[in-house]
């Protein structure tokens, strides 16, 4: 079983420090902030990096998905909007809204949304983010 590892560092108090976030292959190493993460500062934030592993995870899910159903995509793009903020004094993520868009020669519609549907309880990172509310919104192209 594969074991995947990534780093963050911090450095000073909440809203005045800094850090970075590093993906253990190295693809990615970015900084972040509180500004990052709670306003519109530069830089990345955790709920970003959750979003870009769950529309990846999603994608090469439902590409199984299809495949395993005898259907090969041309593309899918997903889109993973993650919900995050302060709500009766508790800081979450609150809702990952998935978006995606596929071109799936030869499939009809009513199949594409049942594989979708399946592939959103199955991806092992919406299965991770279990606690969490996911919609999916699926389409064909």
């Amino acid at each position: 079983m594969a074991v995947r590892e990534s780093t963050a560092r911090w450095s000073g108090a909440l809203k005045d420090g800094s850090g970075t976030m590093r993906l253990g292959s190295g693809a990615f190493e970015g900084p972040y902030s509180y500004p990052s993460r709670f306003e519109d500062g530069a830089g990345t934030n955790p709920e970003e990096l959750i979003g870009a592993a769950h529309a990846g995870c999603f994608s090469m899910a439902l590409a199984a998905g299809l495949g395993k159903a005898g259907f090969t995509p041309a593309s899918i793009a997903t889109t993973a909007r993650v919900h995050f903020g302060s709500s009766g004094g508790v800081v979450a993520i609150s809702r990952i809204d998935l978006d995606t868009e596929a071109a799936v020669p030869g499939i009809d519609d009513a199949a594409f949304q049942k594989i979708a549907a399946e592939t959103k309880e199955i991806c092992p990172v919406s299965k991770a983010l279990a606690g969490v509310e996911i919609t999916l919104s699926a389409r064909l192209a």
